[in-house]
């Protein structure tokens, strides 16, 4: 797909949100984007067969007539979806892969408030990206349970993420938004808390296995590629790395909350750079403390080995109050924009 500038700005607007609409633009470019392709993609999974349930009859449109469903069969399970948007001209020397956490690629789309995102910011930025919904979640699809997926999905409350992602004091949560009080010059948009918790998606702690099986397929199939990725998906992005050296030229960690095992032969990522992002108040937060030094392990055994495993503390450049969803904080570009210097000093980039 051939677009103009001037329709590649249209279909842009749409991928950033309102913001874009009013001229608010990463980096305050002004020029619309020269996009040469936007699209799709299913990889990875498998075909699995499920037998022995009984059918049914059901309805699927009011005033149709009723159909038999036959749950037996053969399906397919465990893809992976990736929505992708192609520059007519990168910058970048590699695409970009954009991997959530726990919920979904919307985490990368348009912040809760409605600016635009990390998606965004980087396609200005001269990347191509391209953004995942994990196996089980958004657009990736789900699979019968316990037939296919092991155990149940896990649905998240509507404030569940208050405490855990560091926006307030558990205490401080209320089913009241008007009672709710956020942490002191916290960054995170509370205002719009109701429109983030929307992005939820049921998900299982029992498909580790299939969702880094995905994410190596996606590597293999646009690769070679940089890995940007957020709290879960940061293991995967790490393991990503291990499984294809010669594909993964650098991985970002955004407040990556696993590593790989012990067993795990960190001398083989020498040569592959490594950025660790890291948001506010994880010193005060046991469970967040304890996270970041099982990532500042890892990234020890990444150094010992001669490879390069940098860190961006925010706080520590004096960038305060960034939550775990710090592309959706309200500095969210600055973020990005140290971020983005950091691939630069990597020669990520074309001059």
């Amino acid at each position: 797909m051939k677009l103009v500038a001037g329709a590649a700005w249209l279909l842009l607007t749409a991928l950033a949100g309102p913001a874009a609409a009013q001229g608010a633009r990463p980096g305050g470019g002004s020029a619309p984007l020269a996009v040469r392709e936007i699209g799709s993609m299913h990889v990875g999974g498998r075909v699995a067969a499920v037998e022995g349930l009984p059918e049914r009859e059901t309805v699927f449109s009011p005033g149709a007539p009723p159909l038999r469903v036959a749950p037996n069969g053969r399906f397919h399970v465990e893809q992976m979806y990736a929505l992708f948007v192609k520059l007519e001209a990168p910058r970048a020397r590699y695409p970009l892969l954009l991997w959530p956490g726990g919920l979904t690629g919307a985490t990368w789309e348009t912040t809760p408030d409605g600016r635009p995102g990390w998606q965004m910011f980087f396609l200005r930025a001269g990347h191509d990206v391209y953004v995942s919904d994990a196996v089980e979640r958004g657009r990736s699809g789900w699979a019968r349970f316990p037939e296919v997926f092991a155990g149940e999905p896990v649905f998240r409350t509507v404030g569940e993420g208050w405490a855990l992602f560091r926006i307030g004091e558990r205490s401080e949560w209320d089913d009241d938004a008007a009672r709710r009080v956020p942490f002191p010059g916290g960054r995170f948009p509370i205002a719009h808390w109701d429109r983030f918790a929307k992005q939820s998606a049921p998900r299982w702690t029992t498909t580790d296995r299939q969702i880094q099986a995905a994410y190596d397929a996606i590597v293999q199939a646009v690769c070679p590629c940089v890995v940007m990725a957020q709290s879960q998906g940061g293991n995967f992005a790490f393991t990503a790395a291990l499984n294809a050296l010669d594909k993964v030229r650098a991985v970002i960690a955004v407040e990556p909350s696993g590593t790989p095992g012990a067993d795990a032969q960190a001398a083989r990522v020498g040569g592959v750079p490594h950025s660790v992002v890291w948001g506010d108040r994880i010193a005060e937060d046991p469970f967040w403390s304890r996270i970041r030094g099982n990532v500042e392990r890892w990234q020890e055994r990444v150094r010992a080995a001669g490879g390069g495993a940098d860190t961006l503390d925010l706080p520590a450049a004096g960038v305060t109050g960034n939550s775990h969803m710090l592309m959706m904080d309200n500095n969210s570009d600055d973020a990005a924009s140290r971020v983005q210097r950091w691939m630069e000093a990597e020669g990520l980039m074309r001059d």
